[in-house]
């Protein structure tokens, strides 16, 4: 017994500091209690690895499940976590976005988020090139990236989270939203099948649907959305699609960055200043946004236009035209009603 008593000691000791020891046999929590974990403390014996008992630890939401044979995991304690006031505040499971009544100015400048650490993960929703990426798209926000995903294609959450959504939704079709601890939400649109409900807790790398082209959808795709307190922003400053990982554990958002006018683009400053980028600099940068904004002019195309008609009534050239909408050519036809990005 006084050697049981000690190690837990020892364990509440190494918890402390757990996030920064990458040495300690750490997996996955599991969401819920383990089988026997009313089992006391006097059966802890030698053994293969069963869990015995779980303890409380000063951090309410995390709880340390013990082994019989002397190893430790950590899991959340989800009966602390849904009645935290960000699962409880702007919480609908029927509005894609309960953040409308929140001033934009109440967000700040910049805001630090812990993507994953020692029980939490990532699983990359897809690997390989986005064929449609977050932006101005046809005069109109794109707010994601749509990947390639065949009918029928299990879809995995990116994140541990809770399901806040999960329902048909107009252009979306059948659409699921997961709530983070850190704040942010996933989206998931367009799928052909939903296997989550409101409520349920997932897990990254948890199947939760199928691809699919429900919704306004011209053909099967995964359009996948990032979201901060209900306004979008390119999930490529936290995911490399590529290779299916995560730029950052740590990552920094901008407030400049919840704009559909801002679009990830290769760092090419340090990573120490990207983090103390001041306030000062971060509002000169949306100013900027929003005078590149101001001067954006689009044409939409009637019948009997040409690309080479639209260029000389703007006093700019086809090829300018085509370098400001992704997918335009000079060959390509021209569809009536279609909103072309012309300065």
């Amino acid at each position: 017994m006084r050697r049981f008593c000690i190690l837990v000691f020892s364990l509440l000791g190494i918890y402390n500091a757990y996030a920064q020891v990458d040495s300690l046999s750490v997996v996955a929590d599991t969401l819920a209690l383990p089988s026997g974990s009313d089992i006391g403390f006097t059966m802890f014996a030698r053994g293969n690895g069963a869990p015995v008992d779980t303890l409380d630890v000063g951090d309410r939401r995390i709880r340390i499940v013990l082994r019989d044979d002397n190893t430790w995991y950590l899991i959340k304690n989800v009966e602390a976590l849904e009645n935290d006031e960000l699962f409880t505040t702007y919480w609908s499971e029927h509005v894609v976005n309960p953040y409308t009544k929140e001033p934009f100015d109440s967000i700040h400048y910049r805001t630090t988020i812990c993507l994953v650490d020692s029980v939490s993960s990532f699983v990359c929703p897809h690997k390989g090139k986005v064929f449609s990426k977050y932006g101005i798209r046809h005069g109109r926000p794109h707010t994601g990236c749509d990947v390639p995903y065949p009918t029928g294609t299990p879809v995995y959450c990116a994140f541990d989270g809770r399901v806040r959504l999960a329902e048909r939704h107009r252009g979306y079709g059948n659409l699921i939203i997961v709530r983070h601890e850190n704040g942010l939400e996933t989206v998931y649109g367009h799928l052909s099948r939903i296997d989550v409900k409101p409520g349920q807790w997932v897990h990254a790398g948890d199947l939760i649907g199928l691809g699919g082209s429900t919704g306004r959808s011209s053909g099967p795709h995964l359009h996948f959305e990032t979201r901060y307190r209900g306004h979008a922003f390119d999930p490529e400053w936290i995911v490399d699609f590529e290779s299916g990982t995560l730029r950052k554990n740590v990552f920094v958002l901008r407030r400049s960055y919840l704009s559909a006018h801002s679009k990830y683009v290769p760092q090419s400053i340090d990573e120490e200043e990207e983090i103390y980028m001041t306030e000062e600099q971060i509002k000169a940068e949306e100013e900027r946004i929003a005078k590149e904004r101001a001067a954006m002019k689009y044409h939409t195309i009637r019948s009997g236009d040409t690309l080479s008609g639209i260029a000389k009534k703007y006093g700019t050239t086809v090829s300018h035209i085509c370098s400001l909408n992704s997918g335009l050519k000079p060959t390509t036809t021209l569809s009536v009603g279609r909103k072309i990005r012309v300065k």
